[in-house]
């Protein structure tokens, strides 16, 4: 691998923590320089020897940073992603790109402008759960797709300390602009730009201000019809993924361990990363001539956040196209925004 690319992180919380700073100490592509702390210094507990900031004017300031890391709150990365391309730093920036599809053409107009690469980060990509389906809807046993299911459930009835995700007057808002940007880039991934798209919203907890479920109803050529949905009052968790063809389906849960596994302190060169536990196969069952059903239990790939920093770095270092295209931005904003 080419020179590592000098890397500053906006921030040291739960983003920080957990999906960015063990991947850019462990990938040999990155050299993790700074962070911006403004109130606690936590970061140096695990990583002395990087740099603490306290506010991005210094972070941007750092003539030796390449590349910066926006994991701040939704509502900042417009203005946050204009500052950091302004100083000439390239940007790997957390969803949502932003609030609206104009922000998002003003912030990849100006990458272009400074010669600077502008790329989203979007890490279920790499999950393993996400990696099956795409490996299973490729090789064409389902058949001609008819029916795709995406839902990211959860049962948290208490409003989040994080304000910026729960008032309506934050843009950005709500479960909408959290977990939809990952619902709606794996389908983008897989599918590329809906013909036409139905969403459904609500507020069910008690004292919300902003949707805390979301439904899409979106439509594909060939009558393929997909939906994705959210909530986080779903006492019973649904299978994550589920796909329906003309010669079967495929039912997976949403258990990738990454997260977990960071949260925890596991770090990416750690041998079981990344790997399911026993029992969370994906179930392919194909019908036979004779519609008897043929059952096969898929174990999932590892997975792989690291593809992601990889991906950066070749983006950078080899100005090769980054996976999650602008067009794929904007057109996740289309429906964000809708």
């Amino acid at each position: 691998m080419s020179k590592p690319i000098i890397t500053g992180l906006m921030a040291y919380g739960m983003s920080g923590r957990i999906f960015h700073a063990p991947f850019l100490t462990t990938n040999p592509g990155f050299t993790f320089k700074a962070v911006v702390e403004r109130h606690e210094k936590k970061a140096a507990v695990r990583y002395p020897d990087v740099i603490s900031y306290s506010s991005i004017d210094e972070l941007l300031a750092d003539d030796e940073i390449e590349l910066v890391v926006i994991n701040t709150p939704n509502n900042t990365h417009f203005d946050f992603t204009l500052r950091a391309l302004n100083a000439g730093k390239h940007v790997l920036l957390e969803k949502p790109a932003a609030a609206t599809s104009a922000e998002v053409k003003i912030m990849f107009d100006l990458a272009r402008k400074k010669n600077l690469h502008l790329m989203l980060y979007q890490n279920r990509r790499y999950d393993s759960g996400f990696m099956l389906v795409k490996d299973v809807i490729e090789s064409g046993r389902l058949g001609e797709l008819i029916e795709v299911h995406m839902r990211f459930d959860r049962y948290k009835t208490a409003l989040s300390p994080k304000l910026f995700k729960e008032s309506r007057d934050t843009p950005a808002n709500g479960l909408v602009y959290d977990l939809g940007p990952h619902l709606i880039d794996n389908i983008i991934a897989l599918f590329g730009k809906p013909l036409t798209f139905t969403k459904t919203t609500g507020i069910y907890r008690e004292g919300s201000e902003v949707p805390d479920y979301f439904n899409y109803h979106l439509k594909y050529p060939n009558q393929l019809n997909v939906y994705l949905t959210s909530g986080l009052l779903m006492a019973e968790v649904l299978p994550g993924f589920a796909v329906y063809g003309t010669l079967g389906s495929l039912a997976k849960e949403r258990c990738d361990t990454q997260e977990a596994q960071l949260d925890n302190g596991m770090m990416p060169t750690d041998p079981g990363f990344g790997i399911e536990p026993e029992g969370s196969d994906g179930k392919l069952v194909i019908m036979g001539l004779d519609n008897k059903k043929n059952i096969e239990y898929i174990k999932p790939p590892k997975g792989n956040y690291n593809g992601l920093f990889d991906a950066v770095h070749h983006t950078i270092r080899n100005n090769a196209l980054f996976p999650v295209t602008e067009e794929h931005v904007a057109w996740q904003l289309e429906l964000l925004e809708k």
